[in-house]
């Protein structure tokens, strides 16, 4: 008598979630890769897309819109999660980190409320699922394959547009090469125009796809029931757009096209065919969805709605990041108010176009790359294969292409303090876990997830940590004491910029630091230790290089050391250049597995990183 008892009781629930759900509109995201708004409605003449702009002829295109992250997996953890992934651990690429227990992924909430929700067909997060998190998740995922009156929610992403496919040969371009408008920054060879050519012949397929799909909502009589978005992941995948948090690497296209029935659902300034300035990033996607759905959305987003039933105002500011992108560390956050973009560097000693061996796969990563070394190119060209300046501002209004640095003019002054504010600010509003090295980000969390840990002050005292790191990325001499105050402390993130200052201020910061270095060799946290023998192996003399490198190698070895400090230690390594060559033997000996290494963070960026050190050790 128990199995219809429950039966009735399974029957009931669905159908109370039906009805809960039965006057909640549909909603399809058309979503596609590595492209920025080089769309026919958003004024680009050089495009072909069709579709796309009827769907905008129909609905608003947004001018200000971000990925907060100019690179997939960390952007779709921000859009998945509603929380910003330096807040959550998991800003790194192709990283992974657990949730509190009280957080859900925004699928969940819907799935809660009666929605179907299906994913087709990427996911790529780098937060652990909290359980089932979609209905379906895979090629085969449609909103067609739900029970009869069940509202809908429908991603399909379409990757034709990749960075792998814009660098794909043979191919025939179809738009004229020669017409290409290139950046500032870029080269004008054959090669620059022919991928940029490319990824605009990509751009027109990805419309053929979004076209397809918009024409079977409409077959299904389902187009005056459903919420319709459209937008790219992140910026351009092309070489200072991808992976770079600039303007050009964060802004993409998003249009919202809503049917006259859900009218009651757009903010005031929606008006069909037209535009809006505000600023939008993918940090606000969720408890925008969860406001559509009629869901209020839970306060740990940190995101504000843009449509529906608690839409909020505009932010002031869009927020953006770069962390370790594949095998290559890196620390830059942004701030954009729709005109000024700044961006700050925390590891300013390090170049722009750090050698990730996926993106020099692209041929314009390689020309670029020969044309510089051989000489041939001038400013602006030249910046992206140079250190980095401490901050960058940028005034899009002027200087869209984001090459004239504007940080150090005197009328740009009262900007630049003010930008600098919104990034303090945001820092500690989230909890910016970033100030500490990836691996501490997981052993400090210990029994936590890393984002309950980032609020417990014992654990992670931001306070210190972030003036430590603003002594060491200024690169002005008068913060020296600090740095060695800093190599003092008993936090060992702390004592972890302390040496990062004396590095990034290369031969000055050795000479003026030497003894301080020789102690952190032997500190206790292996980061400290990577650090000190980066600088005495860079800019110290033969005989310190060498105790660097022996120091180094120590730690570069997954089995011993875990996967995040020998990323770290192999990192540093390959900076060394040729004063690294009496290890090249052991170099190819080191293991690239070990046991108990995380899912998203394989061998394979152990090896990008050991081949190209070898490479440039070769006799």
């Amino acid at each position: 008598m128990k199995l219809p008892v429950l039966l009735l009781a399974a029957a009931a629930a669905s159908f109370t979630a039906f009805a809960v759900g039965a006057d909640r509109p549909n909603v399809l995201w058309i979503t596609s890769e590595d492209n920025g708004p080089h769309l026919g409605c958003y004024g680009d003449k050089y495009a072909d897309t069709p579709n796309l702009d009827r769907l905008a002829a129909r609905g608003v295109i947004y001018r200000n819109a971000w990925s907060n992250a100019p690179v997939c997996a960390p952007a779709r953890t921000t859009i998945i999660s509603g929380v910003y992934p330096p807040a959550t651990g998991s800003e790194h690429m192709r990283s992974s980190a657990p949730m509190p227990a009280f957080m859900k992924m925004y699928p969940q909430y819907l799935r809660e409320a009666g929605y179907y929700c299906t994913n087709n067909a990427k996911e790529d997060y780098n937060l652990e699922k909290p359980g089932q998190v979609w209905d379906e998740s895979n090629g085969r995922a449609h909103w067609r394959n739900r029970r009869p009156g069940q509202p809908f929610f429908a991603i399909f992403n379409f990757t034709v547009t990749h960075e792998s496919q814009v660098r794909k040969r043979p191919h025939k371009a179809v738009h004229d090469p020669a017409k290409v408008a290139l950046p500032a920054y870029h080269p004008d060879t054959p090669e620059v125009r022919q991928d940029w050519a490319q990824y605009h012949d990509k751009i027109t397929e990805m419309d053929r796809l979004a076209g397809k799909v918009l024409q079977e909502l409409d077959n299904d009589g389902l187009a005056g029931e459903t919420i319709v978005f459209y937008y790219g992941d992140h910026g351009p995948g092309m070489p200072r757009s991808k992976r770079w948090p600039y303007n050009s690497g964060l802004r993409v296209p998003m249009i919202v096209s809503i049917p006259p029935k859900w009218k009651h659902l757009a903010p005031p300034d929606y008006k069909p065919g037209g535009s809006s300035d505000r600023l939008v990033g993918f940090i606000d996607l969720a408890p925008t969805l969860l406001s559509l759905a009629g869901i209020e959305p839970p306060d740990f987003m940190q995101g504000r709605a843009f449509l529906g039933k608690f839409c909020q105002p505009g932010p002031e500011y869009l927020f953006g990041f770069r962390g370790r992108m594949d095998e290559r560390y890196d620390m830059v956050r942004t701030v954009g108010d729709g005109r000024y973009v700044y961006l700050k560097h925390y590891m300013p000693h390090k170049i722009y176009g750090q050698h990730v061996a996926y993106m020099f796969e692209t041929p314009t990563t390689r020309v670029w790359k020969r044309l510089y070394d051989e000489g041939k190119l001038k400013p602006p060209m030249t910046y992206f294969w140079q250190t980095k300046p401490a901050e960058e501002l940028y005034d899009l209004q002027t200087d869209p292409d984001e090459v004239n640095n504007l940080a150090d003019s005197p009328e740009h002054q009262g900007v630049l303090a003010r930008m600098r504010e919104a990034h303090r600010d945001w820092v500690f509003r989230i909890r910016d876990l970033g100030f500490l090295p990836e691996g501490e980000i997981h052993s400090r969390a210990s029994r936590v997830s890393p984002y309950e840990m980032g609020r417990d002050g014992a654990k992670y005292p931001l306070e210190k940590i972030f003036a430590a790191a603003q002594a060491a990325s200024s690169l002005k001499e008068g913060d020296l004491a600090r740095l060695f105050d800093a190599l003092g402390d008993g936090d060992s993130a702390v004592r972890y910029w302390g040496a990062m200052g004396l590095l990034i201020r290369r031969a000055d910061g050795v000479a003026a630091g030497r003894d301080a270095l020789h102690k952190a060799l032997a500190d206790s946290a292996p980061y400290v230790r990577i650090a000190a023998a980066e600088a005495l192996g860079r800019y110290g003399t033969d005989g310190e290089a060498a105790e660097a490198l022996g120091v180094l190698m120590s730690l570069a070895s997954v089995e011993k050391s875990g996967v995040y400090v020998a990323l770290a230690a192999l990192s540093a390594i390959d900076d060394l250049d040729a004063r690294a060559r009496s290890a090249r033997d052991e170099i190819a000996a080191l293991p690239v597995k070990a046991k108990n290494m995380p899912n998203r963070v394989g061998g394979g960026y152990l090896e990008r990183l050991i081949d190209k050190t070898l490479s440039d050790l070769a006799p």
